[in-house]
């Protein structure tokens, strides 16, 4: 019944996001972990960087020990304390940002963007092309020339490091294609404040379950396969013919599953740039 009619595309899930423009500080950022090297004492330093698209202004780098989604969490949740909240988020499709086996690639990490405020948009580029992340690239390699080359003996000396050179290409590197300006003279802290996951319901569903952590939609004594991703998260369901029910998270509809094999059947990827208002 829901194979006939909501198929799955075979690539459907490993396509890249369509990608913005980021004109305007905050309208875009971009991540990514600059790959690991040896510190002194022989532990891998794993920098998480975070780059504003518009203004070329680097709003982190944090000696991580691994890439852990709990690290990442903790980096970003203080960075949007900071500087609040961006309308785009921009990566790779490496972990922690992306999970090849889950739906639609969302990590937990992913997921947490989309329940921030309105929902970050999530922005991947396409596999095996970094030049679609090309500035903040750019600034990699200035920074492994300038902050690893030799490397700190341990992370606090590795993280002075970075912070010197974030204080130096902020406020102190004009670049050309800001005329001549420094980053830190175009970039604005954004004006959507960090306020924590706000509540979600689905006053237009039949049903409001939370995802258990395996991963699972239950519904009666049936058990939907849907994504351990989204572990802990309340997803609105509606019957929209007989034992047919269409999945929602937040306002993005994710796909349909019917009573009878139980198999969700995603819709195209709904998740990809979003504008910011005029």
């Amino acid at each position: 019944m829901v194979k006939s009619r909501y198929t799955r595309k075979p690539d459907m899930l490993s396509n890249p996001t369509p990608l913005s423009l980021g004109q305007t500080p905050n309208e875009l950022w971009c991540t990514d972990y600059k790959g690991e090297f040896l510190l002194g004492n022989h532990h891998y330093c794993y920098p998480l960087t975070v780059t504003d698209h518009a203004s070329r202004f680097l709003l982190t780098c944090e000696a991580l020990s691994s890439t852990k989604e709990d690290y990442a969490f903790t980096a970003f949740e203080t960075l949007f304390k900071e500087r609040g909240l961006p309308a785009n988020i921009r990566s790779d499709n490496g972990v922690p940002f992306a999970s090849a086996d889950a739906l639609f690639n969302l990590s937990k990490l992913a997921v947490w963007w989309l329940r921030l405020g309105i929902g970050i948009g999530i922005e991947r580029i396409k596999p095996g092309h970094p030049q679609q992340n090309g500035r903040h690239e750019r600034m990699h390699l200035t920074l492994k020339k300038e902050t690893t080359k030799p490397a700190g003996l341990n992370f606090l000396q590795q993280q002075a490091r970075f912070d010197d050179f974030i204080e130096v290409f902020n406020n102190e590197r004009p670049h050309e294609a800001l005329d001549m300006k420094c980053p830190a003279e175009v970039y604005q802290p954004s004006t959507s404040a960090y306020t924590g996951l706000p509540d979600i319901d689905y006053p237009f569903h039949d049903k409001t379950i939370v995802v258990t952590h395996c991963g699972r939609i239950c519904l009666g004594c049936k058990k939907i396969n849907f994504s351990t991703v989204f572990a802990g998260q309340a997803v609105g369901i509606k019957e929209v013919q007989d034992d047919i029910w269409l999945v929602s998270f937040m306002d993005y509809d994710l796909g349909y599953f019917d009573l009878e094999t139980c198999v969700l059947e995603p819709l195209e990827n709904p998740f990809g740039p979003k504008v910011l208002p005029m």
